[in-house]
């Protein structure tokens, strides 16, 4: 069947009429921009073609709800990107509910208005992408989504700091404690893992200046410098701590670099954070 064919068959089955068919494949056929292509057959399409012909046989039914189940999986890089933002634009302009099903965690922060992170079959937590990515509720939701670095904690200390509380944990892995806030007071002795994403994480070649309160202030060794173009990620192996997992630090390039990126492979550098950067969170199968 040609495309024209594919998106007018479910309305064929509903016996339309010829007229009403015609007038609204046209009509789905320029929303999904296959208007060039409504005669060609599906071996004659690019892969994201043949993904814009069953989003529009699918929404020319006009369902109240759309479930797509990793709809973009099978597509490379970038096609998967360019039809994310036009999956997003088709959702404005058809106004209705779209269920996406994704392993990919950046499509599910780039096209969501709410999100559900599931493990096991259980919803572990719902809401705005920033509210999942910036305040996650377990250990699960905190790897699932993004990046991180996370590890086991014991609450030392408790103390009111300004509108929440300033806490300090100790973190056995890093063979020290850490500084972080949390909205709640947390009781002395409460397991927790604490998080910090990487690029709350300043990387320097020099000590940092910065006098915030509960600033947490490491020094270690660049084992492994990742540079990709918009930003570089440093892996950073702490000073006098060979056992610990390795550091992760993200970079953003907002200016032209000549001669590359100045923190390099072997350099010795401090990773600073506030205590307003890092996270606790509860681990559900603890």
């Amino acid at each position: 069947m040609t495309v024209y064919e594919n998106i007018a068959f479910p309305l064929r089955l509903r016996k339309l009429g010829k007229e009403e068919i015609d007038k609204r494949v046209k009509q789905y056929v320029h929303m999904v921009q296959l208007d060039d292509h409504v005669y060609k057959k599906p071996s004659m399409l690019s892969g994201g073609q043949k993904q814009r012909v069953a989003i529009a046989r699918a929404l020319i039914n006009e369902p109240s709800v759309l479930l797509l189940d990793e709809p973009l999986s099978a597509l490379d890089a970038k096609l998967r990107q360019n039809l994310l933002v036009e999956l997003d634009d088709i959702h404005d302009k058809v106004g209705i509910t779209f269920i996406y099903v994704t392993h990919d965690q950046s499509e599910a922060l780039g096209v969501s208005d709410r999100i559900a992170v599931m493990d096991k079959g259980k919803i572990l937590q719902i809401g705005t992408p920033y509210e999942i990515y910036e305040a996650p509720a377990t250990r699960f939701v905190a790897q699932f989504i993004g990046e991180t670095n996370i590890f086991d904690c014991t609450v030392l200390s408790c103390e009111p700091f300004e509108n929440e509380y300033m806490i300090v944990v100790d973190v056995p892995a890093l063979g020290t404690t850490i500084n972080v806030t949390d909205l709640e007071p947390q009781e002395i002795g409460s397991k927790f893992d604490f998080t910090v994403r990487p690029e709350k994480i300043r990387i320097t070649l020099n000590p940092p200046r910065s006098t915030a309160a509960g600033l947490n202030v490491f020094k270690g060794v660049v084992e492994e410098p990742v540079y990709s173009g918009f930003q570089s990620k440093y892996y950073v192996r702490l000073d006098d701590n060979t056992t610990a997992p390795l550091m992760k630090a993200f970079k953003q390039h907002t200016a032209f670099l000549e001669d590359g990126p100045d923190i390099e492979w072997k350099d010795s550098v401090y990773l600073s954070w506030t205590a307003v950067d890092g996270y606790l969170v509860k681990d559900v199968d603890r």
